[in-house]
């Protein structure tokens, strides 16, 4: 009788204990994988968000750029994710039609309240820069300037992002900010590019490029001196990009833009960064190998010395208009750099005619934005809800514990009489 009762005892304690060791395998596991997915839970995206309008003398661009927030070296890693231009002409020419700027700006800022997530709105800076159309009405009337850039501050105050104002920038400006966005978009400023496979030269950050602008209504020229010595402090402006401090030559001609060599709106629906780049794509000079000055000069000789009714026939897909200027407009290129920047046969192998560098267009805004991004403070960024060492401690430990679970379970099961041996 007392072997039966012990026998029924040590069969109930082997049912709870296998009970038990089931309930602690289970917790194991769900510990396991609430572990993995708290871990390895995507993290929110950490981002920022700028606009700048590009307020040309021809036209108006709206730029949208991102960048995260934990910046590098106080400068965040910026990039364009649209753009969006504006119908009708610059600011300046609005200035006898003031009723018209609400509704001549209502559509790429409606386009930007799409693009950048509602929740993002209020932390939005949006910046306006004006260049060489208003620095030409301002010379004009400066109250008439003033008036345009209020209405154009109201505007733009309606929309719930952060303004910060609507201001001509200076001709040195637009130059520098032009050779920043260069000299960014070829990653000779931070390692943190090569996602864009953007480094030439494997990834030499020692040199910087010259930067050449031609505009409608000014050009200009932007680079760093072989010795680092600018003589002449009204053409000197100093940047600090990415932990570093660069000095930098920029002159900006203002009435040397294309429109005003030609005394008339030349470039009025041309848009990005400089006439020289559309002008030579026109004339097919924009490949990868730079054709030599004696290429380039031949090939503007033929074709200006077409006759018109050929030219029309042979680009019959070219608005006349545009097709009347490209010889001009060639022409006034070559005599800029040749005679102008003195560019030699020797030294022309280093131009290079750019739009865009991967989607971005490489005009001043960006410059502009990554200089402003200084001034935004970072936050701190966003980590795992563990540390690693504690992450792979819990793993460890909560798999040990299945494992252990598992080893007792089948030899209680398959062996409970040495089990029982031992207790007793």
């Amino acid at each position: 009788m007392e072997d039966r009762k012990e026998s029924e005892l040590k069969s109930f304690c082997s049912r709870n204990i296998l009970i038990i060791l089931g309930f602690s395998s289970i917790i194991a596991v769900i510990a396991l994988i609430a572990v993995g997915l708290t871990q390895n839970k995507p993290l929110p995206e950490n981002v920022k968000y700028g606009i700048v309008l590009d307020a040309g003398s021809s036209h108006t661009s709206l730029y949208i750029y991102k960048w995260p927030a934990e910046k590098e070296n106080d400068t965040g890693v910026v990039h364009q994710i649209e753009e969006c231009k504006l119908k009708g002409p610059g600011i300046s020419r609005y200035a006898q039609r003031l009723n018209e700027i609400d509704a001549y700006l209502t559509e790429c800022m409606e386009r930007a309240s799409q693009v950048i997530p509602k929740s993002q709105h209020q932390g939005t800076p949006v910046y306006l820069g004006a260049t060489a159309g208003m620095r030409l009405l301002r010379m004009e009337n400066e109250q008439l300037a003033d008036k345009v850039l209020s209405v154009v501050t109201k505007s733009l105050n309606n929309y719930h992002f952060d303004f910060h104002g609507a201001r001509i920038i200076t001709g040195q400006e637009e130059g520098a900010y032009g050779w920043i966005t260069i000299n960014y978009l070829l990653g000779k400023f931070t390692q943190k590019l090569s996602w864009l496979n953007l480094k030439p030269n494997g990834g030499n950050s020692q040199g910087t490029y010259g930067a050449l602008d031609l505009g409608g209504a000014s050009t200009q020229i932007t680079f760093v001196p072989q010795n680092e010595r600018i003589e002449s402090p009204s053409n000197a402006l100093h940047f600090r990009l990415y932990g570093k401090d660069y000095s930098v030559y920029t002159h900006s001609f203002l009435c040397y833009g294309k429109d005003q060599a030609l005394r008339q709106k030349l470039a009025k629906d041309i848009q990005a960064f400089s006439a020289y780049y559309y002008v030579m794509e026109f004339l097919n000079f924009t490949s990868e190998e730079t054709p030599t000055q004696e290429k380039v000069i031949d090939s503007m000789e033929k074709f200006c010395s077409q006759p018109w009714k050929e030219l029309k026939t042979y680009f019959g897909d070219v608005k006349e208009k545009y097709l009347s200027e490209y010889c001009f407009s060639g022409a006034y290129i070559l005599s800029l750099l040749l005679n102008g920047y003195h560019f030699t046969a020797d030294s022309w192998k280093n131009i290079h005619f750019m739009g865009k560098i991967h989607s971005s267009s490489v005009g001043w805004t960006l410059g502009y934005m990554l200089n402003l991004t200084n001034m935004i403070p970072a936050e701190e960024p966003l980590s795992t809800p563990l540390s690693h060492s504690t992450y792979v401690f819990l793993m460890v430990l909560f798999s040990l514990i299945l494992v252990a679970v598992a080893i007792i379970g089948l030899f209680i099961f398959h062996k409970p009489s040495y089990f029982w041996k031992d207790m007793v």
